[in-house]
């Protein structure tokens, strides 16, 4: 199942775990990134609460976590080569894996055809 939220993050959720990164649309509006900061295995996020940090050539941004939950994974590989999230921002990029307090708060994201019109 894929989901996005309005601050351009994506979720793809299996078994209650969310895999969250930043959308084609985020990455193209940020340019080439340059720096990724990730949150600790074990943190607790809270919806809407600052997860990640994203510098690029034009500005630095933050990554917001989509619902509450727990840290379970982070992907190093985008710290040691930020360029993989313009790359592959739905794919090899992706940015950490979230144990959702509350699967049903999913429903609350939006489809991709509610994302594609916000972007629109």
């Amino acid at each position: 199942m894929l989901k996005f939220t309005e601050e351009h993050e994506w979720l793809s959720i299996e078994d209650g775990v969310a895999t969250v990164g930043i959308t084609t649309y985020a990455v193209e509006q940020l340019g080439d990134l340059v720096f990724v900061e990730l949150p600790e295995i074990g943190s607790a996020l809270t919806k809407a609460g600052n997860a990640a940090t994203v510098e690029s050539v034009k500005a630095a941004s933050d990554v917001y976590s989509p619902l509450d939950g727990e840290i379970t994974e982070v992907n190093e590989a985008i710290v040691a080569d930020p360029s993989l999230v313009n790359s592959d921002p739905m794919g090899k990029g992706w940015f950490f894996k979230l144990k959702l307090a509350n699967a049903a708060d999913v429903d609350t994201l939006l489809d991709e055809a509610a994302y594609k019109e916000l972007i629109a």
